[in-house]
């Protein structure tokens, strides 16, 4: 076992969802506050490092279906380059390190989140994600409570908007995600999750259709909200819905035209497109917020 093998099954590229905490402090004009930066900053790794636990998880529970799939089998459990006591030993190293972040943190609400995704995630690993629809739910809720922790440890009120959308924003890119797999399994007549002979290219559609379009909705709702609008000081905060439209069209582009949305993780990392919408509403949303 080396730091490499290590470093592949904690995924930390994929700490990268976990910006989400830092929401709320954002949103909330916190970013020039070192101590509401310090502390979220701790639940961000706290939160890294429950999810690098259930990553390993994950990999020992599906490590003989991995050993089978033509990419999976080269992930270091399924290769055996990691052994399955040595996984269970840099589980239980990461969740210790979480839990002793989260002492020093020492919000219970905050410490109550993580420990709640821990379980759910726990569960999804073991059973829910066998099931279709529902998987997608817990995958989105898990991020509504990632932007519960940095409400908590930042104390700030999160608007229910914030809520809604960040659950609407992460069911699309779950769906998505869906879609791929099914394109997978209408092409090797081979399904790469339990679950997706339960999905269709028709039903995903309609779902992603759908989550989009009342996310979209949610999001000009937050904009022209009097009490956002009270906050910021100003009602131009609707034009940025233009640069959401476009990182949902462009997403949708990638998923329909391309075919290439399997994970948005890569999409963010790779797509020019995609990183220069996101950053022109990050840019915006600073000049509204902090200028």
């Amino acid at each position: 076992m080396n730091i490499r093998h290590i470093i592949k099954v904690a995924r930390p590229s994929h700490w990268i969802k976990n910006i989400f905490v830092f929401l709320p402090v954002f949103f909330g004009g916190g970013l020039l506050n070192t101590g509401d930066i310090v502390v979220v900053a701790l639940a961000f790794m706290a939160f890294s490092l429950a999810a690098s636990a259930i990553y390993c998880l994950n990999d020992i529970i599906d490590v003989e279906a991995d050993r089978a799939h033509p990419v999976k089998c080269h992930r270091p459990i399924a290769s055996g380059a990691i052994t399955i006591p040595q996984a269970y030993t840099m589980m239980a190293v990461a969740m210790a390190s979480s839990a002793a972040l989260m002492l020093v943190l020492g919000q219970w609400r905050t410490i109550c989140v993580i420990a709640a995704y821990f379980v759910l995630n726990v569960a999804y690993c073991l059973r829910l994600k066998e099931y279709a629809i529902i998987d997608v739910c817990v995958i989105a809720t898990g991020f509504v409570l990632r932007i519960l922790a940095g409400g908590y440890a930042s104390g700030v009120q999160l608007s229910k908007w914030i809520v809604l959308m960040t659950f609407l924003l992460t069911l699309f890119l779950a769906f998505a995600k869906r879609r791929d797999d099914v394109l997978k399994m209408n092409e090797t007549g081979r399904a790469p999750r339990k679950n997706t002979s339960r999905y269709n290219l028709t039903f995903i559609n309609q779902a992603i259709t759908i989550t989009a379009a009342v996310m979209l909705v949610c999001y000009v709702m937050y904009t022209v909200s009097p009490d956002v609008i009270a906050q910021f000081g100003t009602d131009k905060l609707y034009l940025t819905s233009i640069l959401v439209i476009l990182a949902i069209l462009r997403y949708l582009q990638l998923s329909v035209v391309d075919e290439r949305s399997g994970d948005p993780v890569k999409v963010a990392f790779s797509d020019r497109a995609t990183q220069l919408i996101l950053l022109a509403w990050l840019l915006s949303f600073l000049v509204i917020i902090y200028l």
